[in-house]
């Protein structure tokens, strides 16, 4: 069914966002998704931190940007510290380290609390697109067919919903390490 196909490509697409969303949540361990995606103001233009330097990890608790441009370690820093992360930057030459301050059993229970909520909203839209394809199949006529469609749809949630909780589950497991 074709509209099976869709409804399927959709809900990767949904999970897909859930999951760069809920990536982009703080834990404990250091990720260069944490501010890769930050913008910053350089020379006029606004780039992504990703596009002015390499990111990586010094464990346990750094993220190291090398600035591509020694003249772009400053706005860097600053657009970090303006994106009010809780962290801390410093620069050594074209050198960017980042410290992530140890979270605290509040802060933890805040970040656990935000990705339920963009888990949830996940579900919203999941929710959503099924019910638009429940109109779209009441019209069928034959019963077993109708059936079927109905079967595979709950297939197709069933596995997304597993999707969500495994993601959802991993990332708590993270901010509680």
């Amino acid at each position: 069914m074709d509209t099976l196909d869709s409804i399927s490509k959709n809900f990767n697409v949904i999970l897909g966002g859930i999951r760069e969303e809920i990536m982009s949540i703080r834990t404990n361990r250091p990720s260069p998704k944490l501010v890769e995606d930050i913008r910053v103001n350089y020379l006029g233009q606004v780039m992504s931190v990703k596009q002015l330097g390499s990111i990586s990890i010094d464990p346990p608790h750094d993220l190291i940007v090398n600035a591509w441009d020694q003249n772009s370690v400053a706005s860097i820093i600053n657009a970090i510290e303006a994106a009010n992360l809780g962290v801390g930057a410093s620069s050594q030459g074209k050198q960017i380290r980042i410290s992530l301050p140890q979270l605290t059993e509040e802060r933890k229970q805040e970040l656990i609390k935000a990705v339920r909520t963009v888990s949830e909203e996940g579900r919203i839209k999941m929710r959503m697109e099924r019910d638009e394809f429940m109109k779209s199949i009441k019209e069928l006529k034959d019963e077993d067919e109708l059936f079927r469609a109905k079967e595979k749809l709950q297939i197709l949630v069933d596995t997304f919903n597993s999707g969500i909780e495994e993601l959802v589950e991993k990332k708590i497991k993270d901010i509680l390490e």
